[in-house]
């Protein structure tokens, strides 16, 4: 195996362990909600303004499907939609005190969970750090690249 593919299966195999651990306690503390759910409420609590259009190139999904998800969301009480007066077109979204409740102990599950791995980051140099941003935009940068050659878009 060559240091590429190292380096591709080590990212690989770090995500699916920390998704693992992660998801144990994610489904465990926040029962009843869908994995959708969550990641929608917490791009609400987190950002200014949320609309649908922003919500789907955020959490990579259709527009078709941000709009189905946050329809269910409305109905169960999760989040409310909102209009500006000065633009009666767009619809955004806002936690509900339930949103809000969702979006704390999703908030508290991942500081748990950079408390737990603290230990691997400690060590880390700045310059170690901006090496690797620096690779990680690189590559996110091609692989935007690529998704435009498919005809698709992302963002």
């Amino acid at each position: 195996m060559n240091k590429r593919e190292e380096v591709l299966e080590g990212f690989s195999e770090v995500f699916n362990k920390r998704a693992w651990l992660d998801k144990m306690k994610m489904e465990k503390a926040l029962a009843g909600y869908t994995a959708s759910e969550v990641h929608c409420i917490e791009f609400i609590g987190k950002h200014k303004e949320p609309n649908v259009t922003k919500m789907a190139e955020s959490m990579y999904m259709t527009r078709g499907a941000i709009s189905k998800l946050t329809k269910k969301m409305l109905k169960k009480g999760y989040i409310e939609s909102y209009q500006k007066s000065d633009n009666k077109k767009e619809i955004y979204f806002k936690l509900t005190e339930e949103g809000k409740r969702v979006f704390a102990v999703h908030e508290q599950l991942h500081q748990e969970f950079e408390a737990r791995d603290e230990i691997v980051f400690e060590p880390i140099t700045d310059d170690q750090y901006e090496a690797f941003l620096t690779f990680l935009d690189r590559y996110n940068q091609h692989l935007d690249q690529e998704i435009k050659k498919q005809g698709m878009t992302i963002h």
